[in-house]
């Protein structure tokens, strides 16, 4: 989850020297760290769940489980390359925030799938938990997520042709998330469940919000 976006001075100062490779490796090494300690309380948080009644194999809570985990994973790398390899100060604070955040939200998933005794992935085609989810899945990609073509542009691409791209594929990213938890809120019995999707979309809706005007403010197209 990420909080509303807010510029980091040291970032402001490493671009504006000439050392900046160096400090950037030195930040994303603290990104890293970051996704590490997001991912183990996520873990922990998870481990609070309640075992008396847990969700089954084909409930909805563990079909979002498993694909929102993978749906989370694109996006933590997504935002980690943006730390790493944004021009634009906010847009590196946002992909910083963005995969240390769904990275501790991907423990909280897994520890629940291992809580209510069901593997990390199951036999079900993606999005079968949702009525008429298959529908939503577009040469095996859940809704929002990049082809591996488009992952690869975005590698290669450098300086405000990345930043804009990148804008404009997390903004799809998270609109499909935002799809997929409307119906797990929807569908989903379990308390903690549906208390923490809550949360996630709060987060991506206001990441949708910077993200959109990060998108405006550097000339990007919708």
């Amino acid at each position: 989850m990420t909080a509303p976006v807010t510029t980091d001075p040291e970032l402001d100062e490493t671009a504006a020297d000439d050392g900046r490779p160096a400090a950037r490796r030195y930040g994303l090494l603290a990104v890293a760290l970051a996704v590490v300690v997001g991912l183990l309380l996520g873990y922990a948080g998870g481990l609070l769940t309640p075992t008396l009644t847990r969700p089954g194999e084909g409930s909805p809570e563990a079909g979002f489980a498993r694909d929102m985990t993978t749906h989370h994973a694109q996006a933590v790398e997504m935002g980690l390359m943006a730390f790493q390899q944004g021009e634009d100060p906010e847009v590196r604070q946002i992909g910083g925030d963005i995969a240390t955040g769904q990275q501790g939200e991907i423990g909280t998933m897994q520890t629940w799938l291992r809580s209510w005794k069901l593997d990390p992935t199951g036999d079900q085609a993606p999005m079968a938990w949702m009525p008429d989810g298959a529908r939503s899945v577009k040469n095996g990609l859940m809704p929002g997520m990049a082809t591996p073509e488009e992952m690869a542009k975005l590698r290669s691409a450098k300086g405000r042709e990345f930043d804009l791209l990148f804008l404009q594929m997390m903004i799809k990213h998270h609109i499909g998330g935002v799809h997929m938890l409307d119906a797990v809120l929807k569908q989903g019995h379990d308390d903690d469940v549906l208390a923490v999707a809550q949360v996630m979309k709060n987060t991506q809706q206001t990441d949708l919000t910077n993200l959109v005007a990060a998108q405006k403010r550097l000339g990007g197209q919708p």
